[in-house]
């Protein structure tokens, strides 16, 4: 760490722009066109970049973005009026053909997307008048308020096509200026912003994908900022930097384990809640977490409307988990190993060592876990690609709205049309999504999505692990921090440098 400390030093030689913010990131985002990125990273910044035509309020309600106002004249219509004088970082003014157009390219495949599913409910759209944009519902679609806000998609520039990404062009608080893969990704306040003008004038999006490296940056002052990116084990020692403060909240994210249910293996339900009984949460919650997460029963926040903790549960239960590994035929063999199974990771530290715990406690219950560690993209494309046998990733801010279940579980959602990487499919599970979708009885709605929630608890196609609270690192020079529960960067649209 000394060798490794001395050689930063020699890297970070001249002084860096002091007006400048440096914030730390484990990869390059995939895509900063918000019509494709559904990685956390591009997610995050897409959030910076682009606005949708709602925002989310802290109740996970809607409340005014682009469109000042909507109004639904009836079940297959949605009006939304934009508002007046908004620019894009060009300066172009925002009309309804560019709303328009960001739909409908992903809806006709001008634009391939893992969003497109989203809006299969869309019949059409009409631009009436440049403030005006009309909705036409093939059914009625309870999930495309959701689909419309900000951070789950972003308006784009009429016109804009498959290379986008290059030099994305949005409305956000701040701009895009470059990108280098690997390298970073830098933003600057933007002085056309219809809502909040930011009150830091750049931003510098610096990968560095090793915790250490991140933990020696900050110490030294060469970063000022990371977001639930390092070690729990190194935030107690970074709280006791002067030039450092650490800021946490309970958070919405949750860290969840994936299971591609096409797998000879893992197409067994009984092979799948047994490994989720071999995993020891507390314990990973207790060690590698530090005490900041929760264990998580849904993808569901506890507070939303439509949780329910009424479903089936998987605690720490070695016993159980041998009695269904028996079950399923699968007995133990040469060193009690019964069989093998291979996880992938990115090469993300904490992810690492989480799928090395897992690989211990695993083999306990006579399961084999081989472990395969990938450079961020590649580890993404396998992933999204269905090329996987178990990963873990987080789901951030997506979880925060009922739609997660459409996208990431239906069966119409196996990619690229959605975030079905597993491929699990219930005809029931899809009728109750159906309904819910197209229903206006809240409570039969509610009903809806605890049956949903119940189903996919026994069948397991994904295990929940936990709720990771929002931890955020910063240099004291940075104030007015405050982090959000999903995880966001949006407090960066209200952060200041001290003076």
């Amino acid at each position: 760490m000394v060798a490794l400390l001395l050689m930063l030093a020699g890297c970070h030689g001249s002084p860096r722009d002091p007006h400048t913010v440096v914030f730390l990131i484990e990869s390059s985002p995939a895509n900063l066109d918000p019509r494709i990125g559904t990685d956390g990273q591009s997610e995050h910044i897409d959030e910076l970049l682009f606005d949708g035509l709602v925002a989310h309020d802290a109740s996970f309600g809607f409340t005014p973005a682009l469109a000042q106002s909507w109004e639904q004249p009836d079940p297959l219509t949605l009006v939304f009026h934009l508002r007046k004088g908004v620019r894009f970082h060009d300066g172009r003014l925002l009309t309804a053909r560019d709303v328009a157009w960001t739909i409908d390219s992903m809806r006709t495949g001008k634009v391939i997307s893992p969003k497109a599913a989203a809006y299969a409910a869309v019949d059409s759209i009409q631009a009436p008048g440049p403030q005006t944009v009309v909705f036409h519902l093939k059914h009625p679609d309870n999930f495309l308020l959701s689909n419309l806000s900000t951070g789950a998609i972003g308006i784009v520039p009429c016109g804009s096509g498959r290379d986008f990404w290059r030099h994305p062009v949005g409305t956000g608080p701040f701009r895009f200026v470059s990108q280098q893969i690997d390298q970073d990704v830098v933003v600057e306040r933007n002085p056309l912003s219809w809502s909040v003008l930011p009150r830091i004038q750049r931003v510098r999006f610096a990968v560095v994908p090793d915790a250490i490296t991140e933990s020696l940056e900050l110490e030294k002052g060469s970063a000022d900022v990371a977001i639930n990116s390092l070690p729990m084990d190194t935030l107690p020692v970074l709280a006791q930097r002067s030039n450092l403060q650490v800021a946490a909240t309970p958070g919405t994210q949750i860290q969840y384990l994936a299971f591609n249910v096409r797998d000879p293996l893992l197409k067994d339900v009984r092979v799948r809640q047994a490994i989720a009984c071999a995993i020891d949460r507390d314990l990973l919650i207790r060690t590698l977490l530090r005490g900041h997460a929760r264990p998580a029963v849904s993808l569901l926040p506890p507070t939303h409307w439509a949780f329910t903790s009424n479903v089936a549960r998987y605690d720490y239960d070695p016993a159980r988990s041998a009695a269904l590994l028996g079950q399923a035929g699968y007995k133990p063999g040469p060193g009690g190993v019964r069989f093998h199974l291979t996880m992938k990771t990115s090469s993300d530290a904490g992810t690492r060592l989480l799928a090395a715990v897992l690989q211990q406690q695993l083999a306990k219950a006579g399961i084999a876990l081989d472990l395969r560690s990938y450079e961020f993209a590649t580890f993404y494309s396998d992933v999204t690609r269905g090329a996987f046998q178990m990963y873990s990733l987080r789901w951030i801010g997506g979880n925060e709205q009922p739609s997660i279940f459409d996208y990431a579980f239906a069966t119409r959602s196996f990619p690229p049309q959605g975030g079905n990487r597993g491929h699990y499919s219930n005809a029931r599970l899809d009728a109750l999504l159906d309904d819910a979708d197209r229903g206006s009885d809240t409570a039969r709605q509610r009903a809806d999505y605890v049956e949903v929630q119940q189903i996919l608890a026994r069948d397991l196609p994904a295990f929940n692990l936990w709720y990771l609270d929002t931890i955020v690192v910063h240099n004291r020079r940075l104030t007015r921090v405050n982090p959000t529960p999903s995880g966001s960067y949006t407090f960066l649209e209200t952060v200041d440098l001290a003076r």
